[in-house]
């Protein structure tokens, strides 16, 4: 064993900073999850603010903002895996069946994009794009499509479309990677003996390519279902104003609002702590039923 690790040396002092790294800035933060239970203020140490017990977990369930932030957030999320999910998978079932190369690195080249650049910047551009002097409402007034212009981000009704929608552009090609990874490791052989039978392109896809990806399928999903509290907090930043907020007030920016802008460090630290706890029950649930499904588990 010792040589093994004299043998990988500079492996292990690469994994070794990664540990650190996570110990500073994952596991040392932790501490900081007590003031969920206190009434913590800036001005003095943790240790000296005052137990509060649940309090500001009872508070956050009260408050009139519950109801509505938990909605959109799960509303959103909840149709992001439904939509987002598998389209992934067929998108990479579908490159995996281009015969043409150059056409195959073109289509993943276009799709990888947008991954690339930051919401920062694609919420600027999906701003101007779809304001009432944007692209959006140019074409569809020139083809006819509509009679008069709509500030589509100033609508409530709009948003929850709005996001579902570029985050699958912004992420389609990239999340589609993984899948074709695990695509290129189903043996070539159990599509030439599916051949000799005279299977089609489909009944291969079917029958061989989706059964032998299902443990990376399982896997993904159980930590997508997992985060379904997640809103993509950045997204929904930069797209989110005064007039949609109806609809775009989710857990995320609103831990943001009473944390940061109203300095209710310990209320936010609370309702951080709540979602995380939520978030864990989910991926143990999610695990379990997975394994009794198909055998397949995350741990």
């Amino acid at each position: 064993m010792l040589r093994t690790i004299a043998a990988q040396k500079y492996l292990h002092i690469m994994a070794i900073l990664g540990v650190i790294w996570m110990i500073i800035f994952n596991y040392i933060p932790m501490y900081g999850l007590i003031i969920s239970f206190k009434e913590f203020n800036i001005v003095r140490p943790i240790s000296e603010a005052p137990w509060v017990g649940l309090d500001q977990f009872k508070e956050f369930i009260q408050d009139d903002n519950f109801m509505i932030v938990l909605k959109n957030t799960l509303g959103i999320s909840f149709i992001k895996l439904l939509i987002g999910f598998p389209l992934p998978i067929i998108f990479a079932l579908m490159l995996n069946e281009l015969t043409s190369l150059k056409l195959k690195k073109a289509v993943q080249t276009i799709t990888y994009l947008p991954h690339f650049l930051s919401w920062v910047v694609l919420g600027g551009i999906l701003t101007t794009w779809l304001a009432d002097i944007g692209l959006i409402n140019d074409i569809l007034m020139n083809l006819g499509l509509t009679s008069e212009r709509v500030n589509y981000l100033g609508e409530p009704d709009n948003f929850w479309s709005i996001v579902i929608i570029s985050d699958i552009w912004k992420e389609l090609g990239w999340s589609a990677i993984i899948y074709l990874a695990a695509i290129a490791g189903v043996s070539p052989e159990l599509y030439e003996s599916a051949t000799i039978d005279g299977a089609s392109r489909l009944q291969k896809m079917w029958h061989i390519t989706l059964p032998s990806i299902k443990p990376t399928i399982t896997i993904l999903f159980v930590l997508a279902v997992s985060g379904v509290l997640n809103s993509n907090f950045d997204q929904i930043l930069v797209l989110r104003n005064s007039l949609n907020e109806s609809a775009s007030n989710v857990i995320d920016t609103y831990v943001y609002k009473v944390g940061l802008q109203n300095a209710r460090y310990s209320y936010a630290t609370a309702v951080g702590l709540l979602k995380s706890v939520i978030a864990f029950i989910l991926l143990i649930a999610a695990n379990r039923v997975t394994k009794k499904l198909n055998g397949t588990t995350l741990f």
